[in-house]
């Protein structure tokens, strides 16, 4: 059975492909089977059942046969930008990537995290306004933080600084986190194409397990070979923090760790049946 829930191959395009989740989504497409046309501004090599397409959103596009669903999971702003030019050829199913920064950092004390947080909202609006106008059914998933396969701009930096300095901080935060691995997202991408319940849903979507922050960082410790010193941040610091996070960078980022950054799985197992793995970091090849 093809994702659209036919014999037939369907047509699909994966836009971000050569992004940590594009690349899951290429590996569980070649797996079944699926030939799939995946878009990037540097094509990567020759792949067996993948035509890679050179291109960029949104005023950059090669000419696109008709299409059964595009799997966006690149950034949303400009793959809405791009939806808003016209109906796409074949009026594809689409599911596309946003994030729950939507959400969390709606709040946010730091002005550009609630820029951020309002670029996305506005982002979510048009992606479901221009499918609704073109007779596309739309689904929206909101990750967590999304590690996996080295290439991350949170988790993975963390790791490769701690073993070139053999030091990692460990902050005494009351903060939760569930990250979540890109092979599990880009599974609910592919489980929501075929069904209509997932049809004008946006869906959260973390890690099977929520850590506190300090959990957390023990946990990369924890995979890191070599071995590294701690460095304690006393609460003090991080709520300290809190007074300066509206100018800062570093002290958003510190204050941040006193706040819940999570998802409600509930619909994601119900709707689409995926029950994500536990949090397992894996130290990036440098």
């Amino acid at each position: 059975m093809s994702p659209l829930g036919s014999d037939v191959p369907p047509r699909l395009l994966v836009l971000g492909a050569s992004g940590q989740v594009g690349d899951c989504l290429l590996a569980r497409c070649r797996a079944r089977g699926v030939p799939v046309l995946a878009l990037s501004r540097t094509p990567a090599a020759a792949t067996p059942g993948v035509t890679w397409l050179s291109g960029r959103l949104p005023d950059a596009m090669p000419t696109l046969p008709p299409l059964d669903a595009v799997l966006s999971a690149g950034p949303l702003d400009l793959f809405s930008r791009w939806l808003t030019t016209g109906p796409l050829p074949g009026h594809p199913r689409v599911v596309a990537l946003s994030s729950m920064s939507a959400v969390t950092k709606a709040a946010s004390a730091w002005p550009p995290e609630r820029a951020l947080a309002q670029r996305l909202q506005q982002a979510e609006q048009a992606v479901a306004a221009a499918c609704e106008r073109d007779g596309m059914p739309w689904t929206l998933l909101r990750p967590t933080l999304i590690y996996g396969l080295g290439r991350d701009q949170n988790i993975s930096p963390l790791l490769r600084r701690a073993r070139r300095w053999r030091l990692l901080p460990l902050p005494r935060a009351g903060g939760l986190r569930q990250p979540v691995h890109a092979d599990d997202v880009a599974a609910a991408m592919l489980a929501a194409v075929p069904l209509a319940a997932s049809h004008g849903r946006v869906l959260e979507i973390g890690g099977g397990e929520r850590l506190s922050v300090r959990q957390l960082f023990e946990r990369l410790r924890a995979a890191i070979p070599e071995s590294v010193l701690p460095l304690p941040l006393p609460t003090a610091v991080t709520r300290c923090a809190a007074r300066g996070a509206s100018r800062f960078a570093l002290a958003a980022k510190l204050a941040r760790f006193e706040v819940d950054l999570v998802a409600d799985n509930s619909e994601v197992e119900r709707l689409l049946g995926i029950r994500p793995r536990p949090f397992v970091p894996s130290v990036p090849s440098d």
